[in-house]
Formats: C-alpha cells, sequence, structure tokens
C-alpha cells in the first residue's frame, strides 16, 4: 500500500500506527478506534487509511469499503454494548476537529439523554424549501 498519510495528522498517525489509540478494526483501507473524548462509551471513529480531509474528498474507489465498514460497525456496537441501536454522523469543516474524514459510530439507548441532533432544529417559511430543494438539485446537475 502507498503511503498517502500526512505525517501532522493526528488520524493519519493512528492508521500507520505511529500514535496509539483502542483499534477496533484494522483493515487494509481503513481503520476504526475508539474516541478519546467519547459521547458514551464504544463511540468509535471510523477512518480512511489514505489521508482524506472531508467526504466530498473521498475517492469513488475507497467509498463502498468506507461505507461497508461503517455498517459493519453499526451492526457490531450495539450488539457488543448491549446497546440498542446507534447514532452514526460525520462533521465536515465545521466542528471536524481532526481534518480527516472520521465517521463517528456512537452506541445509543432509548433514554440515555442524547437528544436528537447537535444543533438547534428550525421549520421552513414560505416556498424557503423549495427554494432549497431547487438550489441543491441545480447544482447536484453540475456534476
Amino acid at each position: 500500500m502507498s503511503r498517502t498519510d500526512d505525517p501532522a495528522c493526528t488520524f493519519c498517525r493512528i492508521a500507520t500506527g505511529d500514535l496509539e489509540a483502542h483499534v477496533v478494526m484494522d483493515e487494509s483501507d481503513v481503520v476504526a478506534f475508539l474516541d478519546i473524548r467519547p459521547v458514551f462509551q464504544g463511540h468509535t471513529l471510523l477512518v480512511p487509511r489514505r489521508h482524506v480531509p472531508t467526504l466530498p474528498d473521498l475517492p469513488a474507489d475507497l467509498a463502498p469499503t468506507f461505507w461497508a465498514a461503517g455498517q459493519r460497525l453499526a451492526a457490531a456496537i450495539p450488539a457488543a454494548l448491549g446497546a440498542q441501536g446507534t447514532f452514526v454522523a460525520i462533521n465536515n469543516v465545521v466542528s471536524q476537529s481532526v481534518p480527516h474524514l472520521h465517521l463517528h459510530v456512537i452506541p445509543r439507548t432509548k433514554g440515555d439523554g442524547l437528544r436528537g441532533f447537535f444543533w438547534p432544529r428550525t421549520r421552513y417559511g414560505g416556498n424557503e424549501a423549495e427554494q432549497a430543494a431547487a438550489a441543491i438539485r441545480e447544482q447536484l446537475s453540475r456534476g
């Protein structure tokens, strides 16, 4: 495997074994390890071995492997820890504490105190929903 890591990146250093972590999955293209500041015990981070800053930067050839590993973690974590499910999330740039793509897989149990998303919710007014949807469709059509 060619090294495409960033020696200044904490997650690259974990992926190469240069920095210690509680690794739960160690595969040729991805590594998963426990978050050092977990929301709940078992909070796991999945990262590509290659230095990929954000989800939009994830190479198409790596996407199936990354998502399949995330799916396996989302199944294994509740079974391993007696949870009822998981919360799965990715931050891109904003609130991304390490600029290396990482999927959070957090064990969840009804009544665990985590309330929905981590941000306030709003509603659309007037035709704002259609305007936002149209803008997104237009951007997607540009490729």
